[in-house]
């Protein structure tokens, strides 16, 4: 799976949820529009569905062109794994893996662990997960001696964006700001562009 950050495309990456999505959407269909506006990498979440459920959407994923990682546990055909915040939950040998953190000290016990990348979050008020207070900058100032990307998570929009760039993270993880878009391209557009004109 290629993180390489060079490309500021793979700076975003995408979580889903079909919860969220408008009456009548596909989640597939949302993806291969949001691939078509220059998205890279998507997260599969959809952990109410089976295993086979799960693996079917990361082929049709992949079919429409975005490199898939799969959330909790390895799943045929995806990239890589991206695990919860529990450090219990062993990971794979055999395929890069990320973490879900929620401090600084989490993402450098996962830097250390051996991820490849990590979540940090949440970043500011999300309607997706509501009650959470967010981090405060300095815990992403200090995520970033871990030596492993750090993508920004939780209440991340394009107006929010920017300020999570500044605080000094190596991308942005986004849900709900996609999933629940009347467009979803282009908010993923709006997002690559702030990605792509900040000074790396």
């Amino acid at each position: 799976m290629n993180l390489d950050l060079r490309d500021h495309r793979r700076r975003l990456l995408l979580l889903t949820d079909r919860s969220q999505l408008p009456l009548g959407r596909s989640l597939v269909s949302l993806v291969a529009d949001c691939v078509e506006a220059g998205l890279t990498h998507v997260v599969v979440r959809e952990l109410d569905e089976t295993e086979l459920s799960r693996t079917a959407l990361v082929a049709a994923l992949t079919e429409v062109g975005a490199t898939v990682i799969s959330a909790h546990t390895p799943l045929y055909g995806a990239a890589g794994v991206h695990l919860p915040a529990d450090p219990a939950v062993v990971a794979p040998r055999d395929l890069p893996w990320g973490r879900s953190c929620h401090s600084a000290t989490e993402v450098h016990v996962a830097a250390a662990a051996g991820a490849s990348w990590a979540t940090l979050s949440p970043f500011a008020a999300s309607v997706s997960k509501p009650g959470y207070a967010a981090l405060s900058p300095e815990e992403y100032a200090a995520s970033g001696a871990a030596g492993i990307p750090v993508f920004a998570l939780g209440g991340i929009t394009p107006s929010t964006a920017a300020d999570a760039i500044g605080a000094g993270v190596d991308g942005l993880a986004v849900m709900g700001a996609v999933m629940r878009a009347a467009d979803p391209a282009a908010v993923v557009r709006e997002l690559l562009d702030l990605l792509e004109d900040a000074p790396w």
